[in-house]
């Protein structure tokens, strides 16, 4: 079952901070600075969280991820835009590379 995810970042250097967004682009969309929509099986999450980990320093840096729900039902109606919002016949989809 794939699950939708929030997954937002604070990274200190700018080298890292670019680093990690090319790396989220294999699993989510960009929404804002800093933050992805993902949908993800458990296997795409384990995979990302790897890769995040091996990008991040720990001590400096931080990564939320949040778990909204299955993508289908509660996953997509959880997140709610003010403004300019993702159109609704465009689903985040995963794309590992």
């Amino acid at each position: 079952m794939r699950r939708r995810f929030i997954v937002c970042y604070d990274v200190s250097d700018p080298k890292r901070l670019r680093t990690i967004y090319q790396k989220l682009l294999g699993f989510g969309d960009p929404v804002q600075y800093s933050v992805f929509l993902c949908e993800l099986s458990d296997r795409e999450k384990f995979l990302m969280f790897d890769v995040i980990s091996g990008v991040i320093h720990h001590r400096e840096d931080r990564v939320m991820i949040v778990n909204v729900g299955p993508a289908e039902g509660r996953g997509r109606e959880a997140i709610e835009f003010l403004g300019r919002s993702i159109p609704p016949d465009e689903r985040p989809v995963a794309v590992i590379v």
